[in-house]
């Protein structure tokens, strides 16, 4: 092997060491505040891929959000393409500028974001029923800001470092 692919070689395996922080968006416009942007009405459509990256569900994902002061409520109704139906409903507290708190009844836990620039980060683990059992996979979830109405949301999901699947979400705010 020649030293030049040696060196590549290394180069490659270092930039697979490298991790996003939500720190590299802190400049990216529009700035993303979610006491804004979760507040009225939205609408979201998204997939569920598996490991594979084939899409096993389909859904639509209707949200009404309030803020009292550092208090939200995010009340999502999720519509499957299968005629399936679900309900969750977050609470969120600001703790600051940039970081968030979460609960959800499905939510194992306390959830934990961060937000700089048009990004938010968003940590937790959901308690997932699954063929009469209930798994607890852990959720990386990012969200970017793309205009005053539109966020796109990618969620990697995990149990014990092991990809299990993604979830991609397009939300809308109506008018």
């Amino acid at each position: 092997m020649s030293k030049l692919a040696i060196l590549m070689a290394g180069f490659v395996g270092l930039g697979g060491c490298a991790s996003v922080e939500v720190s590299d968006y802190a400049a990216e416009k529009p700035e993303l505040d979610l006491t804004r942007y979760f507040n009225g009405t939205l609408d979201a459509d998204g997939i569920f891929q598996d490991r594979s990256g084939k899409v096993v569900k389909r859904f639509h994902v209707l949200i009404d959000a309030r803020w009292q002061g550092n208090t939200g409520t995010l009340d999502e109704r999720f519509t499957y393409s299968d005629g399936s139906t679900q309900r969750r409903v977050w609470t969120l507290t600001r703790l600051d500028a940039h970081r968030y708190t979460g609960k959800a009844d499905d939510v194992v836990g306390e959830a934990s974001g961060e937000a700089r620039g048009n990004a938010l980060r968003w940590k937790y683990v959901m308690a997932l029923p699954v063929d009469g059992k209930v798994y607890n996979v852990d959720f990386d979830d990012w969200m970017f800001l793309m205009d005053d109405r539109v966020m796109l949301n990618r969620s990697v999901m995990s149990k014990f470092g092991f990809h299990l699947g993604e979830v991609t979400l397009s939300f809308r705010k109506r008018e």
